[in-house]
Formats: C-alpha cells, structure tokens, sequence
C-alpha cells in the first residue's frame, strides 16, 4: 500500500508542474500539454484501480473520464475558445480526485492505528487469562540429615528407594491487622443511588492507596452497573488502580476499554493519555505515539484545555515521528 501511496505523491508533483507549464506555455505548445494531461490522468485513473480495487461504475463513478472536462465547462457556461482554460478546467478536476484519494488514505490509517491497539489489548486479556495458578513446590530432603525413624534390621539388605519427599505448602500471606484496620476505617456511603455509592466506596480505597482493595471494588461496580453514568469514571479509575500499583500491562486493557465503549464518556479522553503513559511504561514508544496522536485528533478541545499539561508531559517522554 505505501507503494501505491508513492505513486499517488508522484502523480500530484507532476501534476503541479504540468500546472506551472500550462501557464507559461504560448498557444501553440497547448497541444503538447494536452497530451501529457492526458497521460497523467491516465496515469491517476490507474493509481484509483490499485487503491480501490473492483473501481468500476458498479461501485462508484469514475473521477475522470474521456470528455469530462469539456462537458463540465459547457454546463458551467465556461467558454471553450481557450486551450488553457481547458487545461485549467482539468487541472482543477485532477486536483479534486487527489485530494479524495488523499482523504481517504488518512481515514484508513487512523482505522488500521485503532485496529492496533485493539488487537493489542484483546491479546493482553487472552495473556492474562492463561497466566497458570501457583503450584505446590515439592522439594527433596537431603538424604544426609536425619529424619527422625529409627531403621530396624530384618538381616536383609533393604534395596535403595526414593528419596524422602517434603512437600512444602505456600503460606498464604494475608493482610495485616494495621491495613485490615486501615481499610475498615473508610466509610462506604449510603444514598439512593446505590451504584454512585459503589463507585465513590472505590474511589475511596483508591484515594487512600489500598490499590488491590480498589481494584476488587470498582471491578465489581462496573460488572454490576455498566450502564451507570458513572461508569466511564469507574473504568478509569480502574485502570489507574492497576498503573498506581505498578501494572501497566493490565492498566492499559482497562483505558482502552473506556476509551472504545464510549468515546463520547466523561473520562474517555483522560483514558487515552492513561493508556500513553502504560505504553511508556512498558516502553512500547509506536502504540504510545499512536495514543497520543488519537487524542490530539479527537480531542483537541482538551488537548489545550482541561488536559494540556498532562498530554505536554506525555509527549516531552516519547519522540514520535
């Protein structure tokens, strides 16, 4: 596809020097730039085939086509006396179907960006959920220390047998007693919006650092509110759980979440430059620039306003081309 785009780049820089000999060119020449119009809109109607494939009336009309130009200008009441108003006429019709093409080059970008960072975020959760469980950890004693049975003799040699095993069971490591207590001493809200108080007992946690404890509770308002207007902040807030305590990797499922169920949300925005900094943070700089450039494109509002010093501050830490 960048070879097609090459071509495209190609055929618009003719184009402008074709444009530049037309002007300067006396009556006489206009044939010979007749003739090389023709070719460059032969050569454009070729790069519109490889770009759209199947390019025929059955899925849209031609943008140049034998004739054209000359109807277009008698229906406009243009006179056609000129050869150079010709010229120009057909100029000003390649032009239009450049920058067409050129249009929809960029749209396909952005989609194939967005494409990328949903593969890479369906790909974290499939990581994730085939992470294994601890296992039991089965250790050899050391048949050089004692073991505590006392060998009685039958007056027959006893034929070697395995080794002694101890197996060692993980010592479940709970909270303590200070951070039970911590966690005891922050007050869940009582109101008649029952999901607004889920999500404010989360923010709570969050607030004070009990970021596994957050993680438990906003998980569970958003899995039993997702329709609540709160539940862009509970997604994000979510995410920053995990970023807090050190886990971009999860972090970003979670901004990337927010950001394509509703890029329309409170804290959409605020997730897009949330899931930049946990591409930083796990130094993959492409998907990082790729962010950054979503929401200056989507959000430029913001991207002076409410969150300017925080998307500066992204950028200043990656060098995007």
């Amino acid at each position: 596809m960048a070879g097609k785009f090459s071509i495209l780049l190609k055929s618009g820089s003719a184009l402008v020097a074709a444009g530049l000999v037309a002007s300067m060119v006396p009556v006489p020449a206009a044939a010979q730039v007749d003739e090389r119009l023709e070719r460059i809109e032969a050569q454009l109607r070729a790069v519109q085939r490889a770009v759209f494939p199947g390019g025929d009336e059955r899925f849209f009309e031609p943008e140049i086509t034998p004739g054209e130009t000359q109807a277009q200008a008698n229906q406009a009441g243009v006179p056609s006396s000129s050869a150079l108003t010709d010229v120009l006429t057909r100029l000003d019709a390649i032009e239009t179907q450049l920058a067409r093409l050129t249009a929809a080059t960029e749209v396909n970008e952005n989609a194939l960006s967005l494409l990328e960072l949903r593969i890479a975020a369906v790909e974290e959760q499939a990581t994730l959920a085939s992470e294994p469980e601890p296992e039991t950890v089965a250790v050899a004693s050391d048949p050089g220390q004692p073991t505590g049975v006392i060998a009685v003799s039958t007056g027959e040699e006893a034929e070697p047998g395995p080794p002694n095993i101890e197996v060692v069971t993980p010592v479940a490591v709970g909270p303590t007693p200070e951070r039970v207590e911590g966690v005891q001493a922050i007050a869940k809200p009582a109101s008649d919006d029952k999901g607004d108080d889920e999500y404010t007992y989360g923010f709570r946690l969050w607030d004070a650092k009990f970021y596994p404890e957050a993680q438990q509770q906003l998980s569970l308002f958003v899995e039993q509110y997702p329709d609540h207007w709160r539940t862009t902040y509970g997604r994000n807030l979510l995410g920053r759980a995990f970023l807090d305590a050190g886990e971009p990797r999860r972090a970003a499922t979670h901004f990337f979440e927010n950001y394509q169920s509703n890029k329309d949300g409170a804290r959409a925005p605020d997730s897009l430059l949330y899931l930049a900094e946990s591409m930083i943070a796990l130094e993959d700089i492409r998907r990082a620039c790729i962010a950054l450039a979503e929401f200056g494109e989507t959000y430029p509002a913001l991207a002076t306003g409410r969150l300017q010093e925080q998307y500066d501050a992204n950028r200043g830490r990656v060098d995007c081309e």
